[in-house]
């Protein structure tokens, strides 16, 4: 239960007040619950979309992305805004690119990516809440936040110090190949196997992307391909 906590405290702004330091087991276990916390924040989602049926698309869906980014608190975005210029900016070097992403200030290239992955969640939410598509939108935020304990499973994170480099110590294997099979299989019978495939088709791209330029990933990355994988998720939803 404390980890499950922690997970809802660190993917949202629920006010969850946890007495006591975090055990480094309950921090790495957290994991775990990262599907957990996506289906229900894309419940509320569905829920406010449901509530809003009544209403123009457009303005179902601008809402409906701002209480997506507010409950959130951003946390993706944010990492997606590091990402975006540290990967310019670092002209293919692993050192100046991880030195980027540590500048608090944010560029052009960052304002302009986070706008554009705005506006593709904006157009999508618009066809989806109008068509009321709530399995789509559902399974794009589980789906994207399950991409994140098999980003850790799989790949080394290149920080030496921090929330990640515990989350990857304390990470159980097993149970991470479990959690993730199980997510597959219903996602499976929920959405299909083409979904699915194109999930991991995704998932695999940005994986190749981090390693060829940092030889694993940082927390910036990781947010960042939650945010790339819920706006693809959702354009393949759109369009098939």
């Amino acid at each position: 239960m404390r980890s499950f906590l922690i997970a809802l405290q660190f993917l949202t702004i629920l006010p969850i007040k946890l007495q006591g330091e975090f055990a480094e087991q309950d921090i790495g276990r957290s994991l775990l619950f990262y599907p957990l916390v996506g289906l229900l924040i894309g419940i509320v989602l569905s829920l406010l979309g449901w509530s809003l049926a009544s209403q123009i698309p457009m303005v179902s869906a601008i809402l409906v992305l701002a209480v997506w980014v507010t409950f959130t608190g951003a946390l993706h975005l944010d990492g997606l805004a590091d990402s975006a210029d540290a990967w310019l900016g670092g002209i293919g070097d692993k050192a100046r690119t991880l030195s980027i992403m540590k500048d608090p200030a944010a560029g052009p290239v960052a304002g302009v990516t986070i706008v554009l992955v705005l506006l593709i969640k904006f157009v999508m939410l618009t066809v989806l809440l109008a068509e009321q598509n709530w399995w789509a939108l559902i399974w794009s935020v589980i789906l994207a936040r399950t991409a994140l304990p098999l980003l850790f499973l799989t790949t080394d994170y290149v920080r030496p110090h921090g929330l990640g480099s515990i989350l990857k110590q304390q990470q159980s294997a097993l149970h991470t190949r479990r959690l993730i099979l199980a997510v597959a299989v219903v996602a499976l019978f929920s959405i299909g196997l083409f979904a699915l495939l194109f999930g991991l088709i995704v998932f695999l791209l940005l994986r190749y992307l981090m390693e060829r330029r940092l030889n694993g990933f940082t927390g910036d990355t990781a947010g960042a391909m939650v945010e790339l994988l819920e706006a693809a998720l959702l354009i393949f939803f759109v369009l098939f």
